[in-house]
């Protein structure tokens, strides 16, 4: 969107700055996500009151008349109409035309190729492959708002990543709402392996890192394939939710436990320095003290890097909202600061490995006296120098453990 608004010769102006437009992409995918929109589309007509306020994305697609009500906006396009805004706002202005149909994402059959590259401001580009999702996980209303799977053309994506390589972008992540999809609308059986495979052969391109996968992704096939790719980066996240199979059962999610620790076997024997990370629900509908005790005795057995926790949060329209047995906010807060102090800890376990070892780094940004940036396996390093090293990968050797950081000897 924003490269839209520049081609048309607008400023880009922070979004805490006097503005004559102001545009919240929401987010719907916690009812938390859905208060910040709000917070954020008031926040913009109280810093310019007679600003065009524009409400877009996936909150818009799925309770537009509930977003409507909210006072202070006065534009709504939906998750598809993104596409298009420049136009809409243009129109908004000369005609104060408001009216804005919102399209129906299930009836959407091919992906759309408009704003699918998001550049960092250093040294990563984000590639979208992928839109949509067909799993219809109890808790979730993402495939009402991004509708069914859509995989974008591999020609259009490789000729993408070759220029974002002349660019001088050295790092690829690859993202869409459900990657582990990709190709399944295709009729010739091309996958997401056979995309990792033709950009592990682009020249300038040294990392390739996955987004949040589906775990049964990670199958002995693509294994053998994928150990034959030298730019992908060994940092996976396991969208894993649950460690007890009773409450995956519940959410829809498609594996056990016992499924689960295979692949993570199978990544770990493949990779010496495979770091894992995850997602975790707290307080689903049903969840006992003895499912939670699963969940967090299965967590302490995998280890990940780190996992990211979210309590549960009912979404009006799934199944898990109408569900028996929700849990109150006080046990979902115990248990959510469990599992983050097991998250803490088995970070903090992870970076100690890696004291008086020399890492490779990618430095994407300059703080303080510090050059900062990731390893290959998603961990956070710095380093001083009296030379520029911003989108250089260097090997430095770690000394020591500093704010969640490796810090190398100087």
């Amino acid at each position: 969107m924003i490269q839209k608004f520049k081609q048309k010769g607008y400023d880009i102006v922070d979004f805490n700055q006097f503005s004559d437009i102001y545009i919240v992409n929401t987010c719907t995918v916690t009812s938390i996500s859905d208060k910040k929109s709000r917070m954020f589309l008031r926040k913009a007509k109280k810093i310019n009151p007679r600003g065009i306020v524009v409400a877009c994305g996936c909150y818009v697609q799925v309770a537009k008349d509930e977003i409507e009500k909210i006072n202070e906006i006065d534009l709504c396009i939906g998750t598809n109409e993104k596409s298009d805004i420049v136009s809409y706002i243009e129109d908004y202005i000369k005609f104060n035309k408001k009216d804005i149909d919102i399209s129906d994402v299930f009836k959407e059959k091919e992906y759309c190729e408009y704003g699918t590259v998001t550049y960092t401001e250093k040294t990563r580009a984000v590639v979208k492959i992928q839109d949509g999702c067909d799993r219809f996980c109890t808790y979730c209303l993402i495939p009402y708002a991004r509708g069914r799977v859509r995989s974008r053309k591999p020609e259009n994506i490789l000729k993408e990543v070759k220029d974002i390589a002349k660019n001088g972008y050295k790092e690829i992540v690859i993202t869409g709402i459900h990657i582990a999809s990709y190709g399944k609308d295709f009729e010739n059986n091309y996958k997401l392996i056979d995309l990792l495979e033709n950009l592990d052969k682009i020249d300038g391109i040294e990392r390739i890192r996955l987004g949040s996968i589906e775990p049964l992704l990670i199958s002995e096939e693509f294994i053998s394939k994928l150990k034959n790719l030298k730019n992908i980066c060994h940092h996976f996240h396991l969208s894993l939710q649950s460690g007890c199979d009773e409450t995956l059962a519940r959410m829809n999610r498609r594996y056990t436990t016992n499924e689960f620790r295979i692949i993570v076997k199978r990544l770990r024997e493949l990779y010496s320095d495979c770091i894992l990370t995850t997602d975790i629900i707290v307080g689903f509908p049903g969840e006992t003290d003895e499912e939670f005790e699963k969940t967090y005795n299965f967590l302490k057995e995998i280890k990940f890097y780190k996992m990211h926790i979210f309590k549960y949060s009912p979404r009006k329209g799934t199944k898990a909202a109408i569900m028996e047995n929700q849990i109150s906010g006080d046990i979902k807060e115990k248990r959510s600061n469990l599992l983050i102090e097991l998250s803490n800890k088995n970070e903090y376990e992870y970076q100690k490995e890696y004291i008086g070892k020399e890492v490779e780094v990618l430095f994407e940004e300059k703080e303080d006296d510090y050059y900062k940036g990731h390893t290959a396996n998603y961990i956070m390093a710095k380093t001083k120098s009296n030379e520029n090293l911003i989108n250089k990968c260097c090997k430095i050797k770690i000394k020591e453990i500093e704010k969640n950081e490796l810090k190398a000897e100087q």
